[in-house]
């Protein structure tokens, strides 16, 4: 095991009516901002419930913050943050409005272009506003992390962030608020937080026993409850499960002293930037691909994969080694997400725009080895034709 430091100072405040929580959780003389997507906020009463929790506050909205947030749209609120003098932000959504509010609390301290947090991946933040968030879709983490990701389509990039000051203080889930999900985002988010345990896990030997067991316990746990969550839309049992799963896929704990791999990730950043595909969906598209091209250095955690997490114990070492990445594919399928780019419409020809994106943004020696190339990064996207 590595040497680490593990550090996560969001609470967590879980169950059912814990948005009323919001009023002990905010400062009394707070000066609130808050965040949200599309409407569903407003429809489902999800929105007037965090207003009526927070009281005689001054409150002021900002909406339409897209599925991958958008650097424009993100910049409209820090725009709106100087002007009003607001002090303290709220999320209400999932993972793409916690990840855009956490970059509008680092950017309106922010002094120079704000598009340098995200071309430095955030090593340049040295301060952020106070937040919080109260999570409406489980999926991403972003609830229990620093990190987040920020689109700007005029350029066609999807970069990532991440500093110690984008914590969020509190974070509200409620597994109620998923009742009413339409199904593929229940999916997506079950292959998001699958593939965030894999990120940490599925890389190579390093003696961290308490990791290992706890990744394989959270990727059982997703496949045992991911079918339920599509098939039983409001059980609160399932959904509960779930929302925690998730989150606990990507708050630090299961990477701290590990190696990491987030290759997957990366060249998924590149499919959505230039095609628009739901991030999931890249991942469902990419990873399979990846560790077939790669099952030669992973060849020891696949076995492990296999044997753990999928109970595959005959056979030989390729053939339990195929079988782990087939029982993968079809679990993402299983899911109802389709796992090769043809199912998206994309062919041969769309290959060498995505390497020469993955250059320009300097994705060149990515893995947990540092050995997945541009060449490497070609041979998987041409193994998901």
């Amino acid at each position: 095991m590595n040497n680490f430091e593990f550090y996560n100072p969001t609470r967590i405040v879980f169950g059912t009516d814990t948005t009323a929580k919001l009023d002990t959780l905010v400062p009394a003389s707070a000066q609130v901002l808050i965040l949200f997507g599309g409407a569903s906020a407003k429809t489902n009463g999800t929105l007037a419930e965090v207003r009526t929790a927070l009281g005689n506050r001054v409150i002021q909205e900002f909406g339409g913050i897209e599925p991958n947030p958008s650097y424009d749209t993100l910049t409209r609120a820090v725009e709106q943050v100087r002007k009003e003098k607001l002090d303290f932000l709220l999320a209400v959504g999932g993972g793409s409005v916690i990840d855009g509010t956490k970059f509008v609390a680092a950017a309106v301290p922010f002094e120079g272009d704000t598009w340098s947090i995200l071309e430095q991946h955030g090593r340049n933040i040295t301060a952020a506003m106070p937040f919080g968030s109260v999570l409406t879709l489980p999926a991403t983490g972003s609830e229990m992390n620093s990190g987040g990701v920020v689109t700007r389509p005029a350029i066609r990039a999807k970069l990532a962030f991440q500093s110690p000051h984008t914590y969020p203080q509190f974070s509200i889930l409620d597994p109620t608020k998923t009742f009413t999900l339409p199904p593929r985002q229940i999916a997506n988010g079950v292959v998001d937080a699958f593939v965030h345990i894999i990120e940490q896990y599925l890389t190579y030997p390093s003696q961290a026993q308490v990791q290992d067991r706890f990744a394989e316990g959270l990727l059982q746990s997703l496949i045992e409850t991911g079918p339920k969550a599509l098939a039983n839309p409001r059980d609160y049992d399932t959904r509960a499960n779930l929302m925690w799963i998730a989150t606990l896929a990507l708050n630090g704990l299961i990477g701290a002293g590990v190696p990491q791999d987030w290759s997957t990730h990366m060249i998924g950043h590149e499919l959505t930037a230039l095609h628009g595909i739901d991030h999931a969906r890249t991942l469902a598209i990419v990873l399979p691909a990846s560790l077939q091209v790669r099952r030669e250095s992973k060849r020891e955690k696949l076995l492990q994969y296999a044997e753990r997490v999928w109970q595959i114990r005959e056979g030989s070492d390729e053939q339990r080694i195929d079988q782990a990445i087939s029982r993968t594919r079809a679990f993402f399928q299983d899911m109802g997400i389709p796992t090769q780019l043809p199912d998206y419409d994309l062919a041969a020809d769309a290959i060498d725009p995505i390497i020469a994106q993955l250059e320009a943004h300097g994705m060149t020696q990515l893995g947990e080895h540092r050995d997945v190339t541009l060449e490497t990064s070609r041979r998987i996207l041409e193994t998901a034709l």
